[in-house]
């Protein structure tokens, strides 16, 4: 069973720019597809953007697209997510999930069996 624990998030001013770290523990890390959700205060948790097993293919939605980089080094069982241009609405608690049965990263929160805890971003003016 894959347990995935995020780090990174903190307090930024706008503008600025945060990676989070997201690390597998457990067997066949590279067999997962894995995405990163997040929720923001009031707001259901939303898909933000996923990661194929090996890495070369991904998706985004709108909001960040262009802004947040997703990626994934599979010798050390961990996923990234490098977000620059923070807006305040990016504001969120950020959680990584990883999916074992679709190659392709889904962008379906039940497609997910694995989550982590999630770490706090807030963006401020």
């Amino acid at each position: 069973q894959l347990q995935l624990a995020e780090s990174g998030g903190r307090l930024v001013q706008a503008g600025g720019s945060l990676r989070l770290s997201c690390v597998g523990t457990g067997p066949d890390f590279n067999r997962y597809s894995m995405g990163w959700f997040r929720q923001a205060p009031g707001k259901e948790r939303e898909f933000i953007t996923a990661i194929s097993r090996d890495g070369l293919s991904n998706s985004y939605v709108d909001a960040v697209r262009g802004r947040f980089t997703i990626s994934r080094d599979n010798t050390k069982n961990t996923l990234f997510l490098q977000m620059n241009n923070l807006h305040p609405g990016d504001t969120a608690v950020y959680t990584c999930a990883a999916d074992r049965d679709r190659f392709y990263g889904s962008d379906r929160e039940r497609d997910y069996k694995n989550w982590g805890q999630g770490t706090q971003v807030t963006v401020f003016s």
